[in-house]
């Protein structure tokens, strides 16, 4: 399992997503460009020690990003057709995550296996990027019993 960030653009977000992914063994995709400079102290401050622990590979653009991982994607979107709840994961999907302003352009999302949506209310636009990234990939997790053993 693999979260990739499309051209993120708060260094707080992708610091949080790569203590997640320590958290739970994960490895995180960087698909450039991205809004901030990688040394950011903002990115080693949301991921404390945690980024020590976490495979992180940096893309620079999206054709380099799908030459290194041509799995199967799976876009969180506003626009999704299916809840993440009916999904069914695999563990070795990726799941996409769209820059915070605007998503994915309309050709990358066009090439996502599934384009799945969080349901939230409708008086709500969205959720934090990195709280929905908890979300999806806590439920991929879930189904394909990949979570790490406690011991």
């Amino acid at each position: 399992m693999r979260i990739a960030l499309y051209q993120p653009e708060i260094a707080g977000n992708v610091g949080a997503v790569l203590r997640l992914a320590a958290c739970f063994g994960c490895a995180v995709d960087l698909i450039e460009p991205m809004g901030f400079a990688w040394d950011d102290k903002r990115v080693r401050r949301a991921a404390m020690d945690y980024i020590d622990h976490v495979e992180v590979i940096r893309h620079s653009d999206w054709p380099s990003f799908r030459a290194a991982r041509p799995g199967r994607l799976a876009l969180l979107t506003t626009r999704g057709t299916v809840s993440l709840y009916d999904a069914s994961f695999a563990a070795d999907d990726i799941l996409l995550m769209g820059k915070e302003s605007a998503g994915v352009p309309l050709e990358i999302a066009g090439q996502c296996a599934l384009a799945l949506r969080i349901p939230i209310r409708r008086e709500v636009r969205s959720l934090n990027l990195a709280t929905a990234a908890a979300l999806a990939l806590g439920e991929a997790l879930r189904q394909t019993k990949k979570f790490p053993l406690v011991q």
